[in-house]
């Protein structure tokens, strides 16, 4: 009995320790808030896209890391974005004022509605659409980001 007793012992603290290893070994997470100013309306909801590279950035709905959409409900916003790892990053926001959780273009490729871009570019005919070196930031533990929304290109 006693012997049966020392073999339990032994397992568990084996089982223990892989366990104990998995947990050291774990990746660690951040969370990225992003903070939407300068909304001009109350209609309608503000669209987030977080990419972790060039690819895609900043149209593209299915080359980001995560997405969501907020209701607007003054003249900011706020979202957060869990369990990312640490790295480079950037983030598009659209003011999605038709529901279509894109932004809509005229003609000549000339935003419709509000955008927004991390690190705030400046964004007009000579500039065009900013890359993903232009916008991008680093993501530690728990960062925070302020985007302004334009509803015009930059003069």
């Amino acid at each position: 009995m006693l012997r049966i007793f020392k073999a339990n012992t032994f397992f568990l603290a084996i089982v223990a320790s892989i366990s104990l290893i998995r947990t050291v070994n774990a990746e660690s997470t951040a969370t990225l808030t992003v903070v939407v100013n300068g909304l001009h309306h109350k209609n309608g909801q503000v669209c987030l896209r977080v990419y972790s590279g060039e690819k895609g950035f900043p149209d593209s709905n299915t080359s980001e890391v995560q997405s969501g959409c907020t209701k607007i409900t003054g003249s900011s916003v706020k979202k957060q974005f869990s369990g990312l790892k640490p790295g480079t990053y950037a983030v598009a926001v659209v003011d999605d004022e038709n529901g279509d959780h894109k932004l809509n273009k005229d003609f000549f490729g000339i935003p419709k509605e509000g955008f927004g871009i991390s690190e705030n570019p400046t964004v007009s005919i000579a500039t065009g659409t900013p890359k993903f070196r232009d916008a991008s930031f680093l993501l530690k533990q728990n960062t925070t980001i302020n985007i302004v929304m334009k509803y015009s290109l930059d003069p």
